[in-house]
């Protein structure tokens, strides 16, 4: 049977705030917020959708680029050839010259500060042959990486229906770049970069404008409108925001930087048990005690929005009675988290100490209460009429 205790309320979780059931709102189209720490998502608005990513999938071609660095297949001092179809690439430009040679750190520049459609093709050709190629290499790490809402065809993000990110998977990448590659990520945070004598910009509109920020990419088509993957850390505490959809790039400046500073105002962390802590008890069967206390092993830590503080409902769920002996750290059951927004979250939870199996005398008082606690034959017969 399985039984499940209730527990008294204290604090609000924080499965992900939906955009219809949020107190945050935003004009993007598409919307998330994520903690770094933990990959929980904070708020998100038509996040799993895919949708065109403009130039914000360049994270996907400099992941790759960042992974192979750090394997040591590449070196930032490697010289890659411009080919003519490199040069003569539309869009955002590096300013590559033809059947030239560019070191790989300034061609990384040129994709993270310059946002150079021409330094991607380079990039792409010389790791994969071509850019066709490459983008087999990017399904192929899309998969791997986890980013089920992702397809690529092409390295730059240049409009085609094979070209979709959604936003979970873009904050995703940002947060595997961040934590996997942070001997690289600084790059992120250069403010300009000049070649060819022409001096460029740091796209990133949260670059200064934000306490801490410090990455990550823009991005912007007719379809898609104008988007931004950003990072900021305070008091140690990371979060990323991708945005999607939005109409200028005013707008987009300005909402990077709400949608920025509300991730860290409106949100806090709250512990309700600590590792060890105990959180319940679970009735015993033929033990030598007739319960066996509950503890956690990992914290249960949530990262709470202001504005929702007493609506959490804890409950201790098992198949019980538990029949003894139970040994220290056998799992019992779990711990049941919810707040009516989301799924609610689980958490194992252990046996805090042995339960020996009762003895001879024991065992004999158990069947003489179970004995007493059926019915005679008359009372069947009076229950039965």
């Amino acid at each position: 049977m399985k039984f499940a205790l209730a527990l008294a309320a204290l604090f609000v979780a924080a499965p992900a705030l939906a955009a219809d059931d949020s107190p945050i709102t935003t004009p993007a189209a598409h919307a998330i917020i994520m903690d770094y720490a933990t990959g929980d998502v904070l708020y998100e608005k038509a996040a799993e959708a895919p949708t065109a990513p403009a130039s914000m999938s360049k994270l996907m071609t400099v992941a790759i680029v960042f992974e192979k660095l750090k394997r040591g297949e590449l070196k930032l001092t490697d010289e890659f050839s411009v080919s003519e179809k490199a040069w003569r690439m539309g869009g955002s430009k590096m300013w590559v010259r033809v059947n030239t040679k560019i070191p790989l750190e300034d061609l990384l520049r040129g994709i993270v500060i310059d946002s150079g459609n021409d330094a991607c093709i380079v990039v792409a050709e010389n790791i994969a042959g071509s850019e066709e190629a490459f983008a087999e290499l990017e399904n192929k790490k899309a998969r791997e990486w986890g980013l089920n809402n992702s397809s690529f065809a092409n390295a730059t993000g240049w409009p085609d229906p094979g070209q979709k990110m959604s936003m979970r998977d873009l904050a995703t990448l940002a947060r595997k770049i961040i934590h996997d590659y942070p001997e690289y990520y600084a790059l992120f945070n250069e403010r300009e970069f000049t070649w060819e004598k022409i001096r460029q910009q740091n796209r990133n509109p949260i670059l200064g404008a934000v306490d801490g920020a410090d990455g990550l990419k823009t991005g912007h088509t007719e379809e898609s409108g104008y988007g931004l993957v950003a990072s900021a850390v305070q008091h140690g505490v990371r979060r990323i925001v991708v945005l999607n959809g939005l109409s200028s790039e005013h707008e987009r400046a300005t909402e990077g930087a709400r949608m920025l500073r509300l991730a860290f105002n409106d949100f806090t962390t709250k512990t309700l048990y600590k590792p060890g802590d105990i959180v319940g008890d679970a009735s015993v069967f033929k033990g030598a005690e007739s319960s066996v206390p509950l503890m956690t092993k990992e914290p249960v830590s949530l990262i709470l929005h202001r504005s929702a503080a007493n609506d959490i409902k804890t409950t201790v769920v098992y198949e019980g009675p538990v029949t003894a002996p139970i040994a220290a750290d056998q799992q019992i059951g779990y711990l049941k988290v919810d707040t009516g927004a989301g799924a609610p979250r689980e958490y194992p939870l252990y046996a805090a100490k042995p339960v020996k199996e009762t003895g001879v005398f024991g065992k004999i008082a158990i069947a003489a209460k179970r004995l007493l606690a059926r019915p005679s034959a008359a009372q069947a017969a009076e229950t039965a009429r």
